[in-house]
């Protein structure tokens, strides 16, 4: 008896596509392994347009459950999204079960979510997936007695009707901003304990997980594999002088990241646009490194549009580095500013704990205040979010010394000169 399910993977080749085909299939196959499928042969089909109803087109379906058949193939992985109507032909007509990119990424995060807020964020993103396809799904069904494209809700949810999963993704969504609105909690009790929130992000299997281990000596579960990691993880850790810092590890993005589980997961997103500081973790040893830049700083630009101020790239795995990838010189020339690092053997660790301790001391600034004691609402906030050094109380106003953050430092600019001076 097999334990790995056997696959075989299709890819369609547009106009649209140009020459990121290639590099887009072989990352399928590393999520199907990572899913637990082994890849029995790969083809991909050139057309202008996806075909409606077969999206490969029907002569190049039969070509494929000749294929099928010669493997004794599982299942059939499409590397983009398909609509109901073609899962449905292409399933009527290959005889075996056929899933999409998307429903193989939901799959990845239904293994690998472990906790209650990873687990609805993932089930919400299912459930949204896979209300406008419980129409016409026919013979699928009953093929649907678990593995790839099962796991999450699975055949029972696909059984009842299109009633009950609203009112379950309902359900959820309520769950979510409950769990949102203590994330805000949680992110603002930091602030009040004057923390630097530092987020992690990158592709996935970047080694962002790796790398928190080496700046916080934690000890997080790390694989090289896709989505090894999902759930975000925040650790305390210090930089140079000994400040001390929170580190969070975000979810790796990937090219073509499903819109479901963008919006199901907005709460853990969140985590992202509220840090003082990103880490833009990159795969130095991957070959399309470059590409894999591009779609983080695409996402990123989605969760916050001025992301950019607060970014460092750091270029990890420079001890897989070999020589047919681009030298040092070029990237440092394409990205100043960028780190070089190995998370694995500790080198160029100090020097990313001096640009980040360089950044965050950029990132806030010395004020001498005068409060009039009307104020006293924005001498809460100063109390919370600055770092006083001096209070004298005047019989007009206070006169406070105090270290704060460029953006309360705005909200504070009208009180740096005392009016009778």
């Amino acid at each position: 008896m097999k334990n790995r399910e056997v696959a075989i993977l299709v890819g369609l080749n547009t106009d649209s596509k140009g020459d990121n085909i290639e590099s887009s299939m072989e990352e399928l196959a590393l999520l199907a392994d990572t899913a637990g499928a082994d890849v029995a042969d790969t083809i991909i089909q050139n057309r202008k347009a996806p075909d409606r109803a077969y999206y490969i087109g029907k002569g190049k379906t039969e070509e494929l459950t000749a294929l099928v058949e010669m493997y004794e193939a599982d299942m059939v992985i499409f590397n983009d999204e398909l609509s109901p109507s073609q899962i449905r032909n292409l399933d009527n007509l290959i005889g075996v079960k056929v899933i999409d990119r998307t429903a193989l990424i939901l799959d990845i995060f239904a293994r690998r979510a472990l906790s209650r807020e990873g687990k609805l964020q993932v089930e919400l993103a299912q459930m949204q997936y896979l209300l406008p396809r419980l129409i016409g799904l026919g013979n699928q069904l009953s093929r649907l007695g678990g593995g790839i494209g099962t796991r999450g809700p699975g055949e029972t949810q696909l059984e009842v009707d299109r009633r009950v999963i609203r009112r379950r993704i309902s359900d959820l969504k309520k769950e979510i901003t409950s769990l949102r609105k203590q994330r805000k909690l949680h992110r603002q009790r930091r602030k009040r304990n004057r923390y630097n929130i530092i987020s992690l992000v990158g592709y996935t299997n970047a080694g962002k997980s790796t790398l928190l281990n080496a700046l916080t000596g934690a000890d997080l579960y790390t694989e090289d594999k896709l989505f090894a990691t999902l759930d975000p993880m925040v650790r305390r850790g210090s930089i140079n002088g000994g400040k001390e810092v929170l580190f969070t590890d975000t979810v790796g993005f990937i090219e073509e990241l499903p819109r479901q589980l963008v919006t199901a997961f907005q709460a853990t997103l969140e985590e992202i646009a509220a840090a003082d500081l990103l880490l833009h973790v990159v795969d130095l040893s991957h070959p399309d490194h470059i590409n894999q830049i591009q779609v983080v700083r695409d996402h990123l630009h989605k969760i916050d549009p001025d992301y950019c101020q607060r970014e460092i790239l750091v270029f990890n795995k420079i001890d897989l580095q070999t020589e047919e990838h681009p030298d040092r010189f070029f990237l440092i020339r394409e990205f100043p500013g960028a780190v070089f690092v190995s998370a694995q053997t500790g080198e160029g660790l100090e020097e990313l704990k001096e640009n980040i301790a360089a950044f965050l001391s950029r990132q806030r600034c010395r004020l001498k205040l005068f409060l009039p004691y009307s104020e006293g609402k924005l001498y809460s906030e100063l109390q919370e979010q600055g770092e006083i050094e001096n209070v004298e109380y005047k019989p007009d106003h206070i006169e406070v010394s105090a270290v704060v953050e460029h953006d309360l430092a705005e909200k504070l600019k009208p009180f740096t000169t005392h009016a009778g001076s």
